[in-house]
């Protein structure tokens, strides 16, 4: 007789975002977080941050909603195998809670977070304004159509990527490395949003954020030299990230992310992003260092 297998689920329009923020609770304080869905190689920084914030978030007041993270990144993790994050309640004070998050793989460490939460607050108000002359996303092309416009801009197995099922769509306001290899400085722009729609909780868009935040950042700090991240022989690896966090907005609706790098050095490479909502409001903004080495 003949076993027929049950019918596999088709993951090339499947919401893969959700399951990675939802990270399982292990015991009092511990979590753990999922493999990237048919992952491979090195993990995305963005997913470890982005499950760190949510097992830190699991053991705070709802009432108190993340406003600030700052993260380092110690050892390089595997997409193809789950993190285990262990939580430090450090403080819980009259408006604010803080908390330390290990990200472990292996028995070691391979991300150190803190992230701190405020119950809501009134007090004085200003912010940037967004910036003008910024096409609208949908006059833009994705990553994909960018790759298929610029043949030979990307080796195929990075093409091959970006067929893939990836839970966030971007689109770059211009082309940059590796489409476009003009050096640039000053601002560059791209709007993200998630591919699918996600529930309404705002704690599930915070940590989209978290996890999107980390998309293309250091690349702004190439671009000034016209170089990208998968150059032959580059070693690119984002070093420490903070993320902080103005108000509340929608994930999977299209958010303005304008990134600048105001300095490179010593194998190192600053990037600085503020992202906005299409309605013009300022509700993150990023920082993060990164290793660039490119051989002789």
């Amino acid at each position: 007789m003949t076993t027929q297998m049950p019918p596999q689920p088709d993951r090339t329009e499947a919401d893969i975002l959700t399951p990675i923020l939802d990270v399982e609770r292990i015991e009092e304080d511990y979590y753990r977080g999922i493999a990237t869905p048919d992952g491979r190689g090195r993990s995305f920084g963005g997913q470890v941050i982005a499950q760190a914030l949510m097992a830190a978030t699991r053991t705070v007041d709802p009432a108190r909603a993340n406003h600030s993270l700052h993260a380092y990144f110690l050892r390089p993790g595997k997409a193809d195998e789950p993190v285990l994050y262990r939580v430090a309640r450090d403080m819980d004070g009259r408006s604010f809670s803080n908390r330390r998050v290990v990200a472990v793989q292996n028995g070691k460490p391979i991300l150190n977070l803190t992230a701190s939460f405020q119950g809501a607050s009134e007090g004085l108000a200003h912010e940037d304004a967004f910036p003008e002359d910024i096409p609208a996303p949908e006059d833009l092309e994705n990553e994909l159509q960018l790759a298929e416009r610029y043949p030979g801009s990307v080796e195929p197995e990075v093409l091959e990527f970006l067929r893939l099922n990836r839970p966030i769509e971007v689109r770059p306001a211009s082309p940059t490395p590796p489409f476009d290899r003009t050096p640039r400085r000053g601002v560059t722009y791209r709007w993200i949003r998630t591919r699918h729609g996600l529930c309404d909780d705002p704690i599930v868009h915070r940590a989209a954020l978290a996890y999107t935040s980390d998309l293309g950042l250091i690349q702004a700090a190439l671009t000034a030299h016209g170089r990208a991240w998968l150059d032959e022989g580059a070693k690119v690896a984002s070093l420490d990230h903070a993320l902080w966090i103005h108000g509340d907005f929608r994930m999977d609706d299209w958010l303005l992310y304008c990134i600048q790098s105001p300095w490179t050095g010593s194998s190192r490479g600053l990037a600085l992003g503020q992202i906005y909502t299409r309605d013009r409001r300022l509700v993150a903004s990023v920082a993060q260092e990164g290793m660039m080495r490119f051989p002789d």
